[in-house]
């Protein structure tokens, strides 16, 4: 499977068939709240919204390890940049989401294209090359597809 395809394409596709109250198989995060989480941490990767790192130091190589692998994240993999209580949706729409969610990935790719070789920091697996990134990013975008039964 082609892994920017799926964020460009694929991803989106699917999350329009979904209902901005729908409720995954396990978390907080309604349809809606989830795909402006996507939006959000699409946007780490694009230069702008840089990340401090908050994984200790000594544990990024092991963290980016499982990042750079096919394990997928298991359901309830908890995020410690996230809320318990999720917080509100800022779209009005499900649509506006979605769009917010195809502006982000268009810039992440941007980003790469024009600062070719660049690495931005994860907060939990440290410094990301564009490879690295479309395979983590993907990797997030399965585990909440499947999440909402998309996959």
């Amino acid at each position: 499977m082609d892994k920017l395809a799926f964020l460009k394409t694929e991803f989106p596709k699917l999350v329009r068939t979904l209902s901005p109250e729908a409720k995954g198989e396990w978390g907080v995060l309604n349809g809606q709240q989830m795909v402006e989480h996507m939006a959000d941490s699409i946007s780490f990767a694009t230069g702008k919204n840089n990340q401090a790192l908050y994984s200790p130091a000594e544990h990024v190589e092991k963290y980016k390890s499982f990042a750079m692998s096919d394990k997928e994240f298991k359901p309830n993999t908890p995020n410690a940049l996230m809320p318990a209580v999720p917080t509100p949706v800022i779209k009005s729409t499900m649509e506006e989401a979605v769009v917010e969610l195809e502006k982000q990935i268009a810039n992440f790719i941007n980003f790469f294209e024009t600062n070719n070789g660049a690495t931005i920091t994860n907060p939990f697996f440290g410094n990301l090359n564009f490879e690295e990134w479309v395979h983590l990013l993907h990797k997030h975008a399965v585990h909440h597809s499947k999440q909402f039964k998309l996959l």
